[in-house]
């Protein structure tokens, strides 16, 4: 996406100033038990402009002192003078195993659907290794590597690597990184990237960056704002590369 593209689309979500789905983390310990995190937003205006929007997630973490289990579900509906301008659903989990102090292995599978990027539906999976760079009570940082499949079925057959598909599936490779910050005692600070270049058309890829600040407001509630952005150098059509978001909300934290 081009950088005045982003600046725009930027400056618009951060002027609706709509409570939203954000990036807050579920809490994570070693000790093997559940925690959960529900996040819920909504915002309506009439008159002269007549909008709405809905946003829920909900995130699960079990952590032991050798593996962790996470998984997390998004929703996000908008809607602006009859006109349905975001409907998006998600749903993703992965396990890691260490098997040393410094390396672990992960598997992971995710959905999502997104009928205004012509995405009726994707299916991904994945596969490999990781090392944990650093880890203390402040936080952690952790890359990894491995090999996915992801197949995607459209709304509307489109151009995709010279052909017309309704439907489209590529092996990829997945690189990663992830970290998170405590900051103060109230604040913390996580973000994760992901590279996916693909392995069946050489020089297509796609790319996930997520970021996002909490800050607790007691002991189950907080206060956060995140940014997403999501790229695919070959959506299809006449479609934008990059998809952008800027989001606020409340969350509920349950430990």
């Amino acid at each position: 996406m081009p950088c005045r593209t982003l600046i725009v689309t930027l400056s618009s979500a951060a002027g609706l100033l709509c409570p939203a789905l954000s990036q807050a983390q579920v809490t994570l310990k070693p000790d093997g038990q559940w925690r959960y995190l529900f996040t819920a937003g909504a915002n309506v205006s009439s008159g002269n402009n007549n909008a709405g929007t809905l946003n829920l997630a909900a995130e699960g973490a079990n952590q032991s002192t050798y593996d962790k289990w996470t998984w997390n579900a998004k929703a996000d509906y908008a809607r602006n003078d009859g006109v349905d301008t975001t409907e998006r659903y998600a749903l993703r989990s992965q396990y890691n195993r260490d098997f040393s102090t410094d390396w672990f292995g992960f598997g992971s599978g995710e959905t999502l659907r997104d009928k205004l990027a012509n995405i009726s539906a994707r299916y991904s999976v994945a596969s490999g290794v990781g090392r944990h760079v650093w880890a203390s009570e402040r936080g952690y940082f952790d890359v990894s590597a491995g090999l996915g499949y992801t197949y995607d079925r459209y709304v509307n057959a489109t151009d995709i690597s010279g052909a017309l598909r309704d439907r489209y599936g590529r092996l990829e490779l997945v690189l990663a990184e992830e970290s998170s910050h405590k900051l103060t005692e109230t604040t913390s600070l996580r973000q994760k990237f992901a590279l996916y270049p693909d392995l069946r058309d050489s020089g297509k890829y796609r790319a996930v960056f997520d970021t996002g600040l909490t800050v607790a407001m007691t002991q189950s509630l907080n206060l956060s704002a995140g940014l997403s952005y999501r790229y695919d150098s070959d959506p299809g059509g006449t479609l934008r590369k990059g998809d952008a978001m800027f989001v606020t909300g409340v969350s509920l934290r349950l430990d």
